[in-house]
């Protein structure tokens, strides 16, 4: 065993079993983060799991709540293994740390500190005030990675963003003027959706929605309600009323992002589909990036995954707003003799992306590859 490693074989085991139990509910707690619990009791027979929780759908009850609730007496001398510090403020329920002091627990392991003012260490010290053993930062690096939008929303003020780009292997993602055009595959348009399904919001041009006219939405079986809020930048007020997203507005959150809010014909119109605005500060023209990543965070969206133009993602990577590039890269050539003039190239190629960037990933989706780079360093 790695002694650098801080805890017991058996303490990263069940960490890592509440880290994915809270992906259950991943991308449905509102803003709140998305929590694992597991209360683990032992005896002469060893250890089991008597309890497990995950926050639930909107963000009430906490993980540690629900955990406690399956567990009953048989959390009396256990351990909690949690992926975030219990909270120690009373919100909308009491402090989750007082609740597993009063349940008679004798050891909490916790994978993150809170990053939220109310909580940071709090829950830790209330937890070793009552008398209860606490072992911190176990599996600290696995935890960030799926609560990665909730710390940036809680340290930086705004959302954690995910370019995605589709690229094809001469490296172009369109042809201007063809309408949407297939470079991936089945299994690697699956796990788009599946990105949309965790994500609070998509960001795209005008352009994509004026060429391709696309839907945004989650479209796996099952996870349809999943789809996530639609934001697409539009300062000229150039896309048409009839679009799809506008047109489902009403059942799936769409906003524009404009420089001045619609007024007249234009604006009844978006207002009877259901259409948001969001006014936000223009430069040469076009929105202003950072103050929109604000206007986001306030609006408690933290994981935002911009999905759509070769323009818009060019400006989050060249203004160093995006935090992880995501390349999906189709197995075929789009290029040909009698589509060389529309073609549109991608802002980056898979040997070539922005300094500040390092792949962490790479994996097969069909005859698809999907490489995941990270921005390291300074922002």
């Amino acid at each position: 065993m790695d002694s650098s490693v801080p805890g017991s074989e058996e303490d990263r085991r069940y960490m890592m079993a509440a880290i994915r139990l809270a992906r259950r509910n991943r991308g449905r707690t509102g803003a709140n983060p998305c929590v694992g619990c597991l209360i683990v009791a032992s005896s002469d027979a060893g250890a089991r799991i008597v309890g497990a929780g995950v926050t639930a759908i909107g963000g009430r009850p906490h993980a540690e709540t629900i955990a406690l609730e399956e567990a009953g007496p048989s959390a009396r001398g256990a351990t909690a293994y949690v992926s975030l510090e219990p909270c120690a403020h009373i919100g909308g329920t009491p402090p989750c740390a007082r609740a597993l002091i009063n349940a008679g627990v004798a050891r909490v392991v916790s994978a993150l500190t809170d990053p939220d003012a109310r909580v940071s260490g709090q829950g830790h010290a209330m937890l070793r005030a009552g008398g209860v053993e606490v072992q911190e930062r176990i599996c600290e690096a696995a935890a960030a990675i799926d609560l990665e939008g909730y710390l940036s929303l809680k340290e930086r003020g705004r959302p954690y963003v995910i370019v995605k780009l589709a690229v094809s292997t001469d490296g172009f993602v369109g042809v201007r003027g063809g309408g949407q055009v297939s470079i991936t595959g089945a299994v690697a348009n699956a796990q788009t959706h599946r990105l949309r399904s965790i994500s609070d919001a998509i960001l795209v041009g005008a352009g994509t929605i004026i060429e391709d006219d696309p839907s945004l939405t989650c479209r796996l079986p099952g996870l349809e309600e999943r789809s996530p809020h639609r934001l697409v930048l539009d300062a000229n007020a150039r896309v048409p009323v009839d679009a799809k997203v506008i047109a489902t507005a009403s059942s799936t959150p769409t906003s524009l992002i404009c420089a001045e809010t619609p007024t007249g014909a234009r604006a009844e119109a978006l207002n009877a589909a259901g259409c948001g605005i969001i006014a936000c500060e223009v430069e040469a023209g076009r929105v202003a990036l950072e103050p929109l990543l604000r206007i986001l965070g306030e609006q408690k969206i933290s994981l935002l995954m911009v999905e759509g133009g070769r323009e818009v993602a060019r400006s989050f990577l060249e203004q160093r707003l995006a935090d992880d590039l995501l390349l999906l890269v189709g197995p075929r050539a789009i290029g040909n003799d009698r589509n060389t003039g529309g073609l549109v190239r991608s802002p980056v190629q898979p040997d070539e992306v922005p300094a500040g960037f390092v792949k962490v990933g790479e994996r097969r989706y069909g005859d698809d590859r999907a490489l995941l780079f990270r921005r390291v360093g300074e922002e």
